[in-house]
Formats: C-alpha cells, sequence, structure tokens
C-alpha cells in the first residue's frame, strides 16, 4: 500500500525524487587530509549517516588550498544527493573574504543541510613564558608592545584568525610568525622559540596534560568538556570574544528538496545519540543540529563576521 501511495504521488509530480533514494552510496567530501578536525567530525557521522539512510556515506579527502580544492569539487558535481560536503568556516566564511576569486560561491553553489557540530580553540603558552593567565598575558603584551610573538599553521588558518581577534579586542600588539602546518608550530613553540599559540584542542592535548604547554583559555562559549578547568576567553576579560571551528553538511546547489529534508531529517537523529555526541566531544567537537534555515543563517552571519575580523585585522594572503 505505501509502494502504491508513493508511486501515485511520483506519478502526480511529488516526492518522485526521494521516493527511492538512496539506492547507492553516498559520498561525502572533506576538503581536507585524513587525521584533522574536519575528517574526524565527517567520519564520525558518515558512518551513523549511512545506517539512518540505509546506504553506505563514503568519506572522500579532497585537500588542497585550504579547502578550496574540495569545495570546489562538490560545488561541480551532480545535484542528486549522492555527493555532500562537509563545508566550514574556512571554505565558507573565511576563503571567501581572503580571495577575490574563488573556483566556487559558498553561497550560490551549495544547499545547507545541517550544521553538524562546533569546535573551539585553545590559546596555550609554553611553561616559562612569563604570563600565567589572560590578563597578565595582556598586561606585559601592553608593557611591551611588539614584543610577544604567536604561531600558526599558515596565513589565514583558523590560528590565525583566533589570534587576529584576540589581538584586535585587547588592543594589544602581538608579532605573528606563520607557518607550513602545525607541526612545525607546534615544535617551535614547545622550545620557546615562539610565545603562544592557538590551536585545535585535541590536536595539543597531549602537550597540555604532559605539562609542555600551559592552557590559558578557550575560545568557545563555554568551558570545553576535554578542559573542563580552563576558562574561556568571555570569562577571562574579552565577554565578546568567540572563535573556532564549526562543520556542517550541505549538497551542490539544485538538489531536490526532498532528498534535502530526508538526509536533513536522518543528520539530526544522527546527532541525538548519545554514542555520536560522545564521540564528537572525544574530537573537541560538540553537537549542535538544528533546520536547514538556521543553518544558512549561520553561513551568513559567519560570512558577515569574518569580513570584519579579517578587514580589521588587515589578513593579507602571500
Amino acid at each position: 500500500m505505501q509502494r502504491l501511495f508513493l508511486l501515485i504521488l511520483c506519478l502526480l509530480g511529488l516526492n518522485c525524487e526521494a521516493q527511492d533514494y538512496p539506492n547507492k552510496p553516498i559520498r561525502l567530501i572533506v576538503p581536507f587530509a585524513t587525521g584533522g578536525g574536519n575528517d574526524a567530525v565527517a567520519r564520525v557521522v558518515a558512518q551513523q549517516l549511512g545506517v539512518e539512510l540505509k546506504q553506505s556515506v563514503i568519506v572522500e579527502n579532497r585537500p588542497g588550498a585550504g579547502g578550496a580544492v574540495g569545495a570546489e569539487t562538490a560545488a561541480r558535481s551532480a545535484a542528486d544527493g549522492y555527493t555532500l560536503f562537509l563545508g566550514g568556516v574556512g571554505s565558507l566564511s573565511v576563503n571567501p573574504n581572503l580571495f577575490s576569486k574563488l573556483p566556487y560561491d559558498p553561497i550560490k553553489d551549495f544547499e545547507p543541510i545541517i550544521l553538524i557540530a562546533s569546535a573551539p580553540s585553545v590559546l596555550v603558552v609554553y611553561p616559562a613564558f612569563a604570563a600565567t593567565d589572560v590578563r597578565s598575558l595582556i598586561a606585559l603584551a601592553k608593557k611591551d608592545p611588539g614584543k610577544i610573538n604567536f604561531a600558526s599553521n599558515g596565513n589565514g588558518s583558523s590560528a590565525h584568525i583566533a589570534a587576529v581577534m584576540f589581538t584586535t579586542q585587547s588592543g594589544v600588539d602581538l608579532v605573528h610568525v606563520p607557518y607550513k602546518g602545525l607541526a612545525p608550530a607546534l615544535n617551535d613553540l614547545l622550545v620557546g622559540r615562539v610565545d603562544l599559540m592557538f590551536s585545535s584542542i585535541v590536536a595539543i592535548i597531549p602537550q597540555i596534560q604532559a605539562g609542555k604547554l600551559r592552557a590559558l583559555a578557550v575560545t568557545g562559549k563555554h568551558r570545553a568538556p576535554l578542559l573542563p578547568e580552563v576558562p574561556t576567553l568571555a570569562e577571562a576579560g574579552l565577554p565578546d570574544y568567540q572563535a573556532g571551528s564549526w562543520y556542517g553538511l550541505l549538497a551542490p546547489a539544485g538538489t531536490p528538496q526532498d532528498i534535502l529534508s530526508k538526509i536533513q531529517a536522518a543528520s539530526t537523529r544522527v546527532l541525538t545519540q548519545e554514542s555520536v555526541r560522545a564521540q564528537l566531544v572525544s574530537e573537541g567537537a560538540e553537537a549542535i543540529g538544528g533546520s536547514s534555515a538556521e543553518f544558512a543563517a549561520h553561513i551568513q552571519s559567519e560570512y558577515q563576521r569574518m569580513h570584519t575580523v579579517i578587514r580589521d585585522g588587515r589578513i593579507q594572503m602571500d
């Protein structure tokens, strides 16, 4: 009876696309290499999303150009629901404000489905550094402008953006030392060649736990479950501060609404599972969820916020 009802709807031009969707594996394009936060979040969600949709969801890593390669690949894919994209603050909000030309449009080329998770960063210093908390760091930086430096894993990276937000809101002058990736930046921080750095929590928590680095604050709205004793920057004296990464599911523009709704509903069920939420916490992230419209509004808001940060911080690519 149900199949007959769906057939009638299809013949009437209603619900036809989603009737047998999905009937083959779905690929989820991640615009960064394996092993990072984007990849970890994608794999946690993909596994359970496949269970909900009764079809495999295969993570496909397409790194390059700060996320632009993967974003372009997804944007140019068929709008049939069999290609999804894990978009985030870099590909959807930062890159469009850093580059005058991109091979994709973050708004026109995608259909937002759901905001999956957010992940704060942590501000760390090497143990011998004079400042023991955020207030003493700000005082020290104001006493000696331009004498304290910070590492990042590259110009325009999330670490760079977080630090610029810190200098802008605290009114201090810090010197940026960009590296080609997290590993060399972390190596120099550990031996004191640079003074401080903003980093994803998961990437740096072993050094914090071993006492090789000291955490001063986290960048989210509230304290991080993995570092419950570390205050937020808002608690530490910068009430408007909020930075970090976020991750959401999108599809190529033109994907049928019935299919988008089916993916959104399945994703919502995934994000309410305690096992999934716990896995995300272990990766330094927090499950979010919500409607497609809410995710679209979030993207627009973050685009405007990053525009202000990048403009006021005079961030430029080499």
